[in-house]
């Protein structure tokens, strides 16, 4: 018992008819006396009736804890990856609880800098920088710019030859007086490692849009360029950035990229080496990832078992292993409809526009009843959207408790990472709120859109 009339939620593994794994639910999610779910001392069903469906949950003790862990394990310097989900509360939580921010367009610099989050402790990434969004991250004075390319590095040149040559103790732009006064910045570096995870979101391979690759020597070429930088005063060159891919559970990828770099960057006498994210998190009954201490713990052991000095700041850009599990949707269940000798399709009022990762990665979540969240599920189900896609599917195979009606709220945990941040208005359908619960209160962070917000931009 953790509470009066309540339970810790139950915790099997690998039976997917049993009730929904505990390690796939928020930190602070308990199960009343009636049964049914609470998230940060709210209970569920009367969210989704009070803010309407479909509509994205974060337990925000579970975000602020598991930032507070990322610094724990990586240091000052541990930039949370934004993509995985970014709103004006989400860059203010990351920051207040110690983590920088990593943004990879100008759309994310502005929400990050929306927020209040000082410009030093930004990392600007990307693969395809426009001039506009260096020149925005120079004029700020962002704290870290990730180079992809020999034209992003020609581009850097370019926007702060001028000021160079003006002053050439420190160069600044003319709008932006207060800084940078020398930009640092690291060089992407694809070591050439695949990891076993969806070909979509590998990139530390050989053939990548994103960085320099090592065994073509074009790392080599590109540190060769930002060394000539750094000697002239445009630039600080202080670091490699290294990304493998996304969803990786397994470490020994990451040690074997670190004895990969180690010799290349060893003789280069920089500072810094970042090791990227994506670390992988469990979605489904059974599954299990390694937590944040130990990644930290095996890159830091083969960095120094590859000789690279404990002087070296080593640091990481988790994303989804900050906000994934700390993330449930609420759905409506609009429509059953049991198809005889193949199964039972449960529509639900949302879908891919609001999580398209099933569509994208063939990703697998489960589903549960939250006024029912310790029962078995031995119902077999497809979860599916109300878009006019076959493929518009939630969760492929699913199972709930007997009983499912039109009318239930249906949830899938674990939709904290790339379901508000990759939602679309597909069939021009509304994205749906994002509510933060805690001590027992729900607020909105961002708004549900409306009809009117569709052709708010209609000309």
């Amino acid at each position: 018992m953790t509470g009066e009339g309540h339970t810790e939620v139950a915790s099997p593994a690998g039976d997917p008819t049993a009730p929904v794994a505990r390690e796939l639910l928020p930190m602070t999610a308990l199960v009343g006396a009636d049964g049914r779910l609470r998230v940060g001392g709210v209970d569920l069903i009367d969210l989704a009736g009070e803010f309407g469906t479909p509509v994205f949950v974060y337990d925000e003790a579970d975000l602020r804890s598991r930032c507070r862990d990322a610094v724990e394990a990586w240091g000052d310097g541990v930039a949370y990856a934004t993509k995985a989900f970014l709103c004006v509360a989400m860059a203010r939580l990351a920051h207040e609880e110690g983590m920088c921010l990593d943004v990879s367009t100008g759309g994310e610099l502005h929400v990050a800098l929306s927020a209040g989050v000082p410009p030093a402790r930004l990392v600007l990434h990307g693969n395809n920088k426009s001039d506009e969004e260096l020149a925005a991250g120079l004029a700020v004075g962002v704290g870290r710019i990730v180079i992809d390319s020999f034209d992003e590095i020609d581009r850097i040149e370019r926007l702060l030859s001028t000021a160079v040559d003006h002053d050439p103790g420190g160069p600044t732009l003319p709008s932006a007086p207060e800084g940078p006064l020398r930009p640092k910045v690291l060089a992407r570096i694809t070591p050439g490692i695949e990891v076993h995870t969806h070909e979509f979101v590998r990139t530390g391979q050989d053939d990548s849009k994103f960085g320099f690759g090592l065994a073509s020597g074009a790392a080599a070429l590109a540190v060769e360029r930002l060394t000539e930088l750094h000697r002239s005063g445009v630039v600080e060159f202080v670091g490699l950035h290294a990304h493998l891919g996304s969803q990786v559970f397994a470490l020994a990828p990451f040690a074997q990229a670190i004895e990969v770099l180690a010799e290349f960057f060893a003789p280069l006498g920089l500072s810094e080496l970042v090791v990227g994210g994506g670390l992988g998190v469990a979605y489904v009954n059974g599954e299990e990832a390694p937590p944040m201490a130990q990644w930290a713990s095996s890159v830091r052991q083969a960095c120094r078992q590859a000789g690279i000095a404990d002087s070296v700041r080593v640091t990481a850009e988790p994303g989804r292993s900050i906000v994934a599990t700390a993330g449930i949707t609420l759905y409506r269940v609009g429509t059953v409809k049991h198809v005889a000798d193949h199964r039972t399709y449960v529509a639900v009022d949302g879908g891919m526009s609001d999580n398209p990762r099933p569509v994208l990665y063939g990703s697998g979540y489960e589903a549960f009843l939250p006024r029912a969240v310790d029962s078995a599920r031995p119902i077999p189900i497809r979860v599916v959207g109300k878009h006019c896609e076959t493929g518009d599917v939630v969760v492929s195979e699913g199972f709930v408790p007997e009983g499912l009606v039109v009318g239930d709220i249906l949830a899938t945990p674990v939709t904290g990472a790339y379901g508000h941040s990759m939602a679309s208005n597909y069939n021009k359908v509304p994205r749906p709120a994002v509510v933060f619960v805690a001590d027992g209160e729900a607020r909105t962070v961002v708004r549900r859109e409306t009809f009117d917000d569709l052709v708010r931009m209609d000309l």
